[in-house]
């Protein structure tokens, strides 16, 4: 900058938008150590009448910011904190002139410095610092600093150092959550005596069986949710926060259920126009014309040849696991809340096709592999097309081959279930198994979420070895999957453990994809020196790569919206100020897919041919799309939906047929479960990998079927 400005070529440019975040790693003891300074450059912040430059020497990084010659230009800083602490706010500067150039400090929009001081250095090649003190939340906070007069200095950088004590213990567990006042067909009360903490509980969120549905005060003891459907069950605990982002354990479990609607003896009206809009060789496209209802239509039941075959909530379907070449006879019958049924459309015939052209894996014939199991969770399969398996809530693991003979081949030690989503959870086939036996496993221990590795030799588990903790636990928000990559490194899905706030700090290994060596070692590699891969996660689970050797992965939203996302080295996905394509979504990477949550709650998934398969708990559907060549997910299809309830791992064994388990837990009855083998048709009407790529098996074959480098 000189004394007289220079002219610049447009003003008002939106030069960058910040996505640094602070890392403040957890002191020794609280109170007692700092966290360690972090640096911002001026010219990776958002730039507001301004330009970037670099003709002074003497300046960090790549450049500096030239302010224009007005009031009111500025430098906005976006800065993430694991928690609430107290921050010194020092900010690099150069000012040639003779003059004081005076700027406005404001943190998450409060003016915490009027007209500070940024006096004249001497040169513009001579650099300065002027400090500012201020608090910062957990989570993101915007630091912005704003022209007072008619120019400012140059800016080169803002370093950040938190000064503490920060706040890192949790409120108590609300106690005595109780039905409150009486329930009704749509809405449920509840009250609870106060949680304590050392400085202030300041909110407490509502969850029903995972799902956050309400966020009270802090001293707001009561709250009633609405939107319910009647005559259900529904699983509650309340948890506690503070304005550090500390969220308490979970409260005691709950149920209460709704009552029944009021009478209502109307049935929908008849669907009109039913019709195939494609068919498959193991699939049927139907559409229809929505039906009305006194109270509101529900949703319809798909009915073939005279027995049900799926459910629908909107008016299209597609109709699964059918064989090639065949005629079938379709009608459709709509349905309320209260259970009233129309009659059936007229009937339609229609014929499935011989072949599938390019290799499209359609889902064809569905088998019971076995039954009697407690919450499949993890899923994988060993060299010689053994399928291997955990039970989240017991902790055993079991093997079980293609024809269903079940074996115990032992638990998983220091095993923990959360009352809720956590357990045994994820499970990873070594991809060098015939030589190492190694099982890789996420579990939940005392102390946390753990990833742990074990052998399995002579149908015995043997050799518990601990590879990465750390990872905080809550009653729900756990993540749980595993996968390994085609570069040989293990990623895992991590969830925010009902802390929001940690998924967007870098030191943090919750709200996360994480990456490690086999060993446990952190790669040289990872962009931020630990374990993190990408964050910005709530609560994670599906992972796989494609043909590209690109990770896609499912993750569970909020109460908005769920969504699949192309995980990309040290990106941030946003969660939580985005929810999806929802909330405050700038400058993170949005998601390739979202559904309703009602549609949806995401946790397995697994890719075959560049098509994406997607289980579903909440949706009870299996969702498969298509990556196109822009690496958007189209030609959406949905299969099995209201079939086979709660579904929870989808996978692909090594002759190309998918493995799907049901996950009833919501029902609270264990060992109802079962493991269901669809049949996969590919070009050529023809079942399995071999018939779908000509070659392969095993290993060979799996690799081909993902498309891994």
């Amino acid at each position: 900058m000189a004394p007289t400005p220079r002219p610049r070529a447009a003003l008002g440019v939106l030069v960058a938008a910040a996505t640094a975040a602070l890392s403040v790693a957890a002191p020794p003891l609280a109170g007692t150590a700092a966290a360690a300074p972090v640096a911002y450059e001026a010219e990776a912040a958002t730039v507001f009448q301004g330009a970037v430059d670099s003709d002074h020497a003497g300046h960090s990084g790549t450049g500096f910011v030239n302010f224009q010659p007005v009031t009111g230009a500025y430098v906005e800083f976006t800065v993430a904190s694991d928690r609430a602490t107290d921050a010194t706010l020092d900010f690099r500067y150069a000012n040639g002139t003779s003059a004081n150039r005076p700027l406005d400090v404001r943190v998450n929009g409060a003016l915490v410095a009027d007209n500070r001081a940024f006096p004249a250095t001497g040169a513009w090649t001579t650099w300065r610092t002027v400090t500012a003190q201020a608090a910062l939340k957990a989570g993101d906070n915007t630091v912005r600093v704003t022209t007072a007069a008619s120019d400012g200095p140059n800016l080169d950088k803002l370093t950040v150092t938190p000064s503490g004590p920060a706040d890192t213990q949790r409120p108590t567990a609300p106690a005595n959550l109780r039905k409150g006042k009486e329930p009704t067909a749509t809405s449920v009360s509840l009250a609870w005596d106060a949680a304590s903490d050392d400085t202030a509980v300041t909110g407490y969120d509502i969850y029903q069986h995972g799902q956050s549905m309400k966020q009270v005060g802090g001293t707001t003891l009561a709250a009633t949710v609405d939107g319910l459907d009647p005559e259900t069950a529904y699983d509650w605990t309340v948890f506690a926060r503070d304005d550090a982002g500390n969220v308490s354990a979970a409260s005691n479990a709950v149920t209460v259920s709704t009552l029944p609607a009021p009478p209502d003896t109307q049935a929908p009206s008849v669907p009109g126009g039913l019709r195939s809009t494609s068919t498959g060789a193991t699939s049927v496209d139907l559409a229809w014309t929505a039906s009305t209802d006194d109270t509101g239509v529900a949703g319809y039941e798909i009915h073939r040849d005279g027995a049900a075959a799926a459910e629908a909530d909107a008016t299209s379907a597609t109709v699964g696991g059918l064989t090639a070449d065949t005629s079938y006879r379709f009608k459709v019958r709509a349905y309320d809340l209260k259970g009233n049924r129309s009659a059936f459309s007229p009937e339609i015939t229609v014929r499935t096709r011989g072949a599938i052209p390019g290799g499209t894996p359609d889902p064809g014939t569905v088998s019971t592999l076995t039954s009697g199991v407690d919450v499949a969770w993890g899923l994988g399969f060993l060299p010689d097309g053994t399928g291997v398996f955990t039970e989240r809530n017991t902790f055993d693991v079991y093997t079980l081959s293609p024809a269903g003979r079940k074996t115990l081949v032992g638990k998983v030690p220091e095993s923990q279930t959360t009352g809720g989503e956590g357990g045994l959870m994820g499970l990873e086939v070594s991809p060098d198994f015939a030589t190492d036996h190694l099982l890789y496993f996420l579990h939940t221990s005392s102390d946390g979420n753990r990833i742990a590795r074990m052998k399995l030799e002579n149908n015995s588990l043997s050799g518990y070895t601990v590879l990465l903790d750390g990872m905080e636990k809550s009653r729900f928000h756990n993540g749980g999957r595993l996968r390994f990559g085609p570069d040989g490194k293990l990623y895992a899905a991590m969830g925010d453990a009902q802390s929001s706030s940690k998924a967007q700090g870098k030191n943090s290994l919750n709200g996360k994809i994480l990456r490690i060596d086999r060993d446990g070692s952190i790669p040289a590699d990872n962009p931020f020196g630990n374990a993190v891969w990408s964050l910005g996660h709530r609560n994670p689970q599906g992972l796989d790569f494609d043909s590209q050797g690109r990770l896609w992965q499912a993750e569970f939203g909020n109460s908005v919206m769920d969504e699949v996302n192309l995980i990309r080295k040290g990106g941030n996905y946003g969660w939580p100020a985005c929810e999806g394509t929802s909330g405050s979504c700038s400058g993170y990477i949005a998601p390739k897919k979202t559904w309703p949550t009602a549609q949806a709650s995401p946790s397995g998934l697994t890719i075959i041919n560049d098509h994406v398969f997607v289980a579903t708990t909440r949706g009870e559907r299996v969702y498969r799309m298509r990556i196109d060549t822009s690496s958007d997910l189209v030609e959406q299809k949905i299969y099995f939906q209201g079939t086979y309830d709660r579904l929870r791992t989808v996978e692909v064994d090594h002759q190309g047929d998918i493995w799907l388990t049901t996950s009833t837990d919501k029902d609270g009855v264990n060992g109802n479960d079962r493991i269901l083998r669809i049949d996969i048709v590919y070009s050529g009407g023809a079942a399995g990998a071999g018939a779908a790529r000509g070659t392969g098996s095993g290993k060979e074959a799996l690799e081909h079927r993902r498309g891994s480098a």
